[in-house]
């Protein structure tokens, strides 16, 4: 992807049979092409408890035959698996391989704060296409895109987006970020990735990272609040004396 638009910061590759994945950081220059995301007014993020898992047996029981709940099943023997191990709702395992990797294209890491991964967008998203409120064309919308974003990827590379190089990922993705610039027969991806962006920066930028990137400070207490200055106070007509002819003090 050119530097006009939002830099990748993970390559994922696979390496051997098992498919063993590496990352290697890249340096970020275009997060604030979605800061403008983060201004408007969004859902606050709804990652709770309910979206992570806390399965496992006890010490020294038998564990039952993994069934791929989740993307990091415990080990054997090993109780409770860790914390970061999200419960999926929505995604199947694959799927959920396929945004992580495509969110944390769209918001990387950097020097300033975590990736998209890193606020737990990729959770965010998976519990809003599970809840009812969220209409089926969304969830068609979503989960159709990522199968075109895996046969694109297939038909360019013979590999699923989320094992192709960094360069592979944004050659794609040149193609479909850009609606004014991306040609009729990628319609499809497009609408898809314009979706995508715009969950991942309203996961982003709802999330505790995303709001200290943007140092939002909220409804901060100010003891040093003096009221309406009085230039205001006389522009608009209007004078704290003149309010409390108004309004009796309670007691009074």
């Amino acid at each position: 992807m050119s530097d006009e638009r939002l830099s990748v910061s993970t390559d994922v590759t696979e390496s051997g049979p098992a498919g063993e994945q590496s990352a290697e950081t890249k340096p970020v220059t275009r997060r604030a092409a979605l800061k403008v995301l983060g201004t408007v007014p969004i859902a606050g993020a709804m990652i709770g408890s309910s979206a992570f898992a806390q399965q496992g047996t006890p010490s020294g029981a038998q564990q039952p035959k993994q069934t791929h709940e989740a993307p990091f099943p415990p080990a054997q023997g090993q109780g409770t698996p860790p914390s970061s191990a999200p419960k999926r709702a929505f995604f199947t395992a694959a799927e959920w391989r396929t945004v992580s990797v495509l969110a944390d294209d769209i918001i990387p890491r950097d020097s300033k704060s975590g990736s998209a991964t890193d606020a737990g967008v990729p959770a965010y998203i998976d519990y809003h296409l599970s809840v009812p409120e969220t209409d089926e064309n969304t969830r068609t919308q979503i989960r159709g895109g990522l199968a075109w974003l895996n046969t694109e990827s297939r038909t360019r590379f013979r590999k699923n987006y989320a094992s192709l190089s960094q360069a592979q990922r944004n050659q794609i993705l040149d193609d479909i970020a850009w609606p004014d610039k991306a040609k009729p027969g990628f319609s499809h991806g497009v609408s898809f990735f314009s979706r995508m962006r715009d969950f991942v920066g309203s996961g982003f930028f709802s999330s505790s990272i995303g709001w200290k990137d943007l140092r939002y400070e909220g409804n901060v207490f100010n003891p040093d609040w003096k009221g309406c200055p009085e230039p205001a106070m006389k522009k608009l007509g209007v004078s704290f004396a003149a309010m409390d002819t108004r309004i009796k003090p309670e007691g009074q």
